[in-house]
């Protein structure tokens, strides 16, 4: 486990999926711990897939691969490569087991850097093969609700920024309709109050709601009051907010996505994907977002 403090921040990260482990500012923690009663992880990325397969398979070039939801990377361990006062950097790279279920040469590369009350969060995925490479990836962050409690139906609030305006009054999601995968084509609206939509116990009883098109690019999390308590930033397309259906789980994740599911009943190729990604051989990707904590 690696740490890093700026005085402001203090920021533990796990070699293991090169996933951040604990944000704490004033003796307060920000991520959830990863209590296996609701949820065992803390921030996982999501690489080289975001969200499940349907039928838990993909095809490329004739052949047909099986891969489980969210990928491999978050289950692998990364080798560290840099460390310095304000930040950290983790490394993966292709190898025999991984070109067995993803037939492509990689190098991701996670970094996380801290800049005051800011945690830089950053993505590089180079295509060391000799063909185009098709790919997803994303983050997976849960949070805390600040003042959470079993018993209130109003768990906080979420309010979005948007391209172009410094707030959103309307909302538009789309949800996941059957084994895992998204229905795109049924479109939700809901009007914010104030600028905000409350969180209560119900709002995922039919899984993540998931934001589409790169309307949002500002998600920030209140408490009851109103407060704001942390934000994060990014140029995602897509944006997930989870948090366990029916279970009354004290955390909530917002996750900034470059990619998702699929569709309900796809079957064409993976460079057919919604939303993949593609890098040509020998070129490089850089992506990233950022958490701010209030």
């Amino acid at each position: 486990m690696e740490n890093l403090s700026n005085g402001t921040l203090s920021v533990e990260v796990s070699g293991h999926g090169a996933e951040l482990c604990s944000i704490r500012k004033n003796g307060i923690e920000y991520l959830w711990q990863a209590d296996p009663e609701y949820w065992k992880r803390h921030s996982p990325v999501l690489f080289p897939i975001v969200g499940s397969l349907w039928n838990g398979v993909y095809r490329y070039g004739g052949e047909e691969y099986a891969m489980s939801q969210h990928g491999f990377a978050r289950d692998m361990d990364f080798s560290l490569t840099g460390k310095s006062a304000n930040d950290v950097w983790y490394r993966l790279e292709a190898d025999e087991a991984t070109l067995k279920k993803f037939p492509f040469r990689f190098v991701l590369e996670i970094g996380y850097r801290l800049e005051d009350n800011k945690i830089h969060v950053l993505w590089r995925v180079h295509n060391a093969d000799s063909k185009t490479m098709y790919y997803q990836i994303g983050a997976h962050p849960a949070f805390y609700y600040p003042d959470f409690s079993p018993s209130a139906e109003l768990k906080g609030y979420f309010s979005f920024g948007k391209a172009g305006a410094s707030v959103c009054n309307d909302l538009e999601y789309i949800l996941i309709k059957e084994k895992g995968c998204a229905d795109p084509a049924a479109v939700y609206r809901r009007r914010l109050e104030e600028g905000k939509l409350p969180i209560d116990t119900h709002i995922f009883d039919k899984d993540a709601l998931i934001l589409e098109n790169g309307t949002v690019n500002r998600v920030t999390l209140h408490a009851p009051s109103g407060k704001p308590w942390l934000s994060l930033t990014f140029d995602a397309p897509e944006v997930g907010l989870w948090s366990p259906p029916f279970r009354n789980a004290p955390f909530v994740c917002i996750e900034p996505w470059y990619g998702r599911c699929d569709r309900a009943d796809f079957t064409g190729e993976i460079s057919e994907r919604d939303w993949i990604q593609s890098l040509e051989a020998g070129e490089t990707s850089e992506k990233s977002y950022t958490i701010e904590i209030f």
